[in-house]
């Protein structure tokens, strides 16, 4: 008898949480599109994770950004103003790889301010955006290059995403070695 109050108990449970709406999909969310092309998927992590690195270098002070670790191995690590520009300067060469035009690259070293920093990022994003707009279900996997260094667009723009996401994580470690806590651990992300 036991087992069977068991049973019934869990059987209801299931029930009542597979008829409450889901949490992880807004009621009034528009239902997802018959087909998503591969721009609108690259498109949409860009954004993610520009969501999270803008705010991110934003909360660095400007009297920070010249801050490396020193305590411990870091010796050669960038600062967190190189870290920034080597993302943003990255960007113009992952999309430009995959762009008809050769892209018009700031030189990063002459910037100097926080507020040139983040500009600087802020347009090696936009310009993503406007790369990955050009690729089409037709050409986000055909084969460019030569040798060992064949790659395709799609693949080509999720690395420079994912590259960012490498730096992001080191960013976030500069931030808390100053007492920073991250934009989207504040929001519980």
């Amino acid at each position: 008898m036991n087992r069977v109050l068991r049973i019934a108990s869990f059987a209801l449970a299931a029930a009542t949480l597979l008829s409450m709406p889901s949490p992880l999909r807004a009621a009034d969310a528009p239902a997802p599109a018959a087909q998503v092309s591969p721009a609108q998927v690259l498109d949409q992590m860009l954004n993610r994770y520009a969501n999270e690195m803008v705010p991110l270098v934003q909360a660095m002070p400007a009297d920070k950004f010249n801050f490396a670790p020193t305590s411990g191995q870091f010796t050669g690590v960038r600062t967190f103003a190189q870290q920034v520009t080597h993302v943003a300067e990255a960007n113009y060469h992952y999309f430009g790889s995959i762009s008809a035009t050769a892209p018009k690259i700031p030189d990063m070293a002459s910037l100097k301010t926080k507020d040139q920093i983040v500009q600087a990022l802020q347009d090696s994003i936009a310009y993503g955006h406007q790369v990955i707009a050009t690729i089409t279900p037709e050409n986000a996997f055909a084969p460019m290059g030569s040798g060992r260094f064949v790659h395709t667009r799609a693949g080509t723009a999720a690395a420079a995403i994912a590259h960012g996401y490498d730096h992001y994580g080191q960013l976030v470690e500069y931030l808390r070695m100053n007492g920073i806590i991250p934009p989207s651990s504040r929001h519980g992300m």
